[in-house]
């Protein structure tokens, strides 16, 4: 009986003891390391409690970083959410099923593309002078809507959650096109019956049906918003000024350029804070949900 009841824990025990090492211990050490203040090229750690989040929060340029993260959330969710939705409802009508490989290659592409390689191509694409937005702005006559996109303050944030949006809404497409096939065809019969149209048997039975997949890529979406960073790198690096800054890349400044990591570990454990804030969140509506 004891030998049944081991075997199970020899077997985890690999798997946990890679947690414990790679995900649990460098965790628990971040949270430590934001009570402290040192120089990685020094030996010296100075105990300062919590000033590293009493700075923090005081900073102006931590505003900016929350607002850009927050719109970054409510536009993913309802570009990828959303929209998404609406773009795999529209896959899976009769009209366009026969077309669905070609469409469904099509919306998924981007999503097996590197960030790093999209970034550089939107960088051309954004070009002020030779890119092809703008040029083709000034080809239907919207010269004067031409920008010099990245390097605006007022557009450089909206220009990069594009960029996002363009990758990213593909793999939200193709989760909801598998949670519609799911859907019970007698119930869109039903609503034929009844005289439904296309828009109000969405609302009336698509949306309820896909109500959990929503759920699971409503914190997807949004805590992936609180950790986007290659995007934001590769085309800006948080610029001009700090404009664009996100969480992620205020961090790797403050660590790796600034040689401040303790104030980069309070950064990381606000964002961890967030993360479980949203964890929490997601908890509560499964459970709701399920109920």
């Amino acid at each position: 009986m004891r030998r049944t009841r081991i075997v199970p824990i020899l077997y985890m025990a690999p798997a946990l003891l890679m947690l414990a090492l790679f995900v649990y211990y460098p965790l628990v050490r971040n949270v430590v390391n934001g009570f402290y203040e040192w120089n990685p090229f020094t030996s010296d750690r100075s105990f300062v409690f919590l000033n590293n989040y009493i700075r923090l929060f005081k900073d102006p340029v931590f505003y900016t970083v929350l607002k850009n993260n927050l719109l970054y959330a409510v536009i993913s969710v309802i570009m990828q959410v959303g929209l998404g939705l609406v773009i795999a409802a529209i896959l899976e009508d009769k009209i366009f099923r026969r077309f669905s490989t070609f469409f469904r290659t099509t919306f998924f592409l981007p999503v097996l593309i590197s960030m790093t390689v999209i970034g550089i191509l939107f960088s051309f694409i954004y070009n002020p002078e030779v890119g092809l937005l703008n040029s083709f702005l000034r080809l239907i006559g919207l010269g004067n809507l031409a920008e010099g996109w990245l390097g605006n303050p007022k557009t450089a944030i909206y220009a990069v959650i594009f960029v996002s949006q363009w990758q990213s809404i593909g793999y939200a497409v193709m989760l909801y096109v598998l949670a519609v096939q799911k859907v019970p065809s007698e119930l869109y019969e039903a609503a034929t019956i009844d005289g439904a149209g296309k828009i109000r048997t969405f609302f009336s039975v698509t949306v309820p049906q896909v109500k959990e997949m929503t759920f699971v890529l409503l914190i997807y979406t949004v805590t992936g918003s609180f950790l986007v960073f290659s995007e934001v790198y590769v085309l800006t690096s948080g610029g001009p000024g700090n404009s664009s800054q996100v969480f992620s890349t205020y961090l790797y400044q403050k660590a790796f350029i600034d040689n401040e990591p303790g104030f980069a570990s309070a950064i990381a454990n606000v964002i961890l804070g967030i993360t479980l804030i949203f964890y929490f969140v997601q908890n509560k509506f499964l459970k709701t949900g399920e109920e």
